[in-house]
């Protein structure tokens, strides 16, 4: 079987808190671990998107608009949807602990913050801008 699953692949997750949220995968544990003995991923997502930035607005007010708000979760394979759209976002840092990122609150929020960051780079530079879209059916 074709793994299409990789790391830098958008998804669309479909059950849980973030249901109908987009995110990135950024790590892939194809045969799961001892914890999770099925297929499952690390994924790194949007819980608040921006909001329209136009152009009258005054700086302070686009940095505020700007802002994302993120979520780091491990999910499993089938409670996601994967897209066509890839993001070549370095979550490297993000994922360096693996499963461990998770385990205590401090190391969540610190990995929150590296996505938070690398994302509102991301949406800045105007690139992928299907992902910072909220879905809309």
């Amino acid at each position: 079987m074709v793994k299409f699953l990789k790391p830098g692949k958008a998804v669309i997750l479909l059950q849980g808190r973030f249901a109908g949220r987009k995110a990135v995968i950024v790590r892939v544990f194809e045969e799961g671990t001892r914890d999770r003995p099925y297929g499952h991923c690390l994924v790194a997502g949007l819980a608040k998107y921006p909001k329209k930035v136009i152009r009258k607005d005054s700086a302070k007010k686009t940095a505020k608009k700007s802002r994302v708000k993120c979520f780091i979760k491990l999910v499993n394979f089938t409670h996601i949807m994967p897209t066509r759209y890839t993001l070549d976002v370095d979550f490297k840092d993000v994922a360096s602990g693996g499963p461990d990122a998770l385990s205590t609150r401090d190391k969540k929020v610190a990995a929150c913050k590296a996505a938070k960051a690398r994302l509102e780079e991301r949406f800045k530079t105007g690139k992928n801008r299907w992902f910072f879209t909220k879905l809309r059916f």
